[in-house]
């Protein structure tokens, strides 16, 4: 009797298991007490959880730098003005952001702006000079008229004379009447235009500013000034970005003045077309000759556990998932090296990690 019932009671237990895995089953994703995930099988297919395994090897050591896009130095250019003046629309109107100019260009023109005394002092200049043209021009007909009578050097000196009064004439016409051109040092595309048409600037005013998009760089700040004689490679990414938005660098060179404490170092964006805009902040992974012990996993595998600590979700079972605390260090702009925190082999999850996060 007593055999029967421990019987029914196995039963009723296995009945109970099956009908709450089946439940379980049924209601999808769940957070369960301990922590863990379960995730039904059609769930993860549908949001296409992707894992990578967790392998051990020998990393290259990464400095991670602030920096800044700049414009390529050889590839940028500035229009300032010359002096203090009125600008004018050039023979295509005012240039705006986005517009493609080449190198010559005239941009716009600005019209010298001075007091009325000073346009009155110019005024009287040019009307003298018009007097001393005319007596110079009457004089030299004389003597051409006396030729044979009058020595030849005499009648040389007048021509010279004239010539010399008249090009002084034209200099300071042109200082009163004349626009100055405004033209473009090099060739690109104007990415920023400060002034508009009949606005009134001072000397050493920027009017406008031309890049190459094709041609930008980085400047990252190092406070290590050794840092320079062991980078083998870089790489940035604009805070917020997607991976995919990854930018290759090649270092140039790095400055040997310190600058608020620190090393400019300056990289060539070598990606086509590079999805950046001058003055945005980046942050710089520079590789170094150190090497460090750690496995590679990609970066968008890392999330925040509750705590604020890094994490990844670990494929413990077929349809469970563990949250691990890790180390990381990064690599570069798209991976990073965990150093502690995982097993070898461990099945880490590289996509659809932010869909495990929010299941509650």
């Amino acid at each position: 009797m007593k055999t029967f019932h421990l019987f029914h009671a196995a039963l009723l237990a296995l009945a109970l298991i099956g009908t709450g895995q089946h439940a379980l089953a049924q209601e999808g994703p769940q957070r369960l007490v301990d922590g863990s995930l379960f995730v039904p099988k059609a769930v993860q297919r549908q949001w296409d959880i992707r894992t990578a395994p967790a392998r051990t090897s020998e990393l290259a050591g990464t400095v991670e730098l602030n920096g800044k896009v700049l414009p390529s130095p050889d590839a940028g250019g500035r229009v300032q003005a010359t002096l203090a003046g009125s600008v004018l629309p050039g023979p295509k109107g005012m240039p705006t952001p986005g517009r493609q100019v080449r190198r010559g260009e005239v941009l716009a023109y600005l019209k010298p702006a001075g007091g009325a005394i000073e346009r009155g002092n110019q005024q009287a200049q040019l009307a003298e000079l018009d007097a001393q043209v005319a007596l110079a021009a009457s004089k030299m007909r004389r003597f051409d008229q006396l030729e044979g009578a009058v020595p030849q050097k005499e009648i040389e000196a007048a021509r010279i004379e004239h010539a010399a009064l008249q090009k002084r004439r034209a200099f300071v016409s042109a200082s009163v009447n004349t626009a100055e051109p405004l033209t473009a040092p090099v060739s690109g595309v104007i990415s920023a235009s400060n002034v508009v048409a009949g606005q009134v600037v001072e000397l050493k005013e920027i009017l406008f500013e031309i890049i190459d998009p094709a041609r930008l760089t980085v400047e990252a700040l190092a406070y290590d000034a050794s840092l320079t004689s062991s980078i083998t490679g870089a790489s940035a990414r604009a805070d917020g970005a997607a991976a995919e938005a990854t930018l290759a660098l090649s270092f140039v060179g790095g400055g040997r003045q310190l600058r608020e404490q620190a090393l400019p170092l300056l990289f060539r964006i070598t990606t086509p077309k590079p999805a950046v805009a001058v003055g945005q902040s980046v942050k710089v992974l520079v590789r170094t000759r150190q090497a460090v012990q750690g496995m590679p996993m990609a970066r968008q595998a890392v999330t925040q556990s509750s705590a604020g600590e890094s994490a990844v979700w670990v494929h413990t079972e077929a349809e469970r998932f563990v949250l691990r605390r890790v180390r990381v260090q990064p690599l570069d702009a798209s991976t990073v090296a965990i150093t502690d925190g995982l097993h070898e082999g461990n099945r880490v999850v590289t996509a659809g990690v932010s869909l495990l996060s929010q299941v509650r």
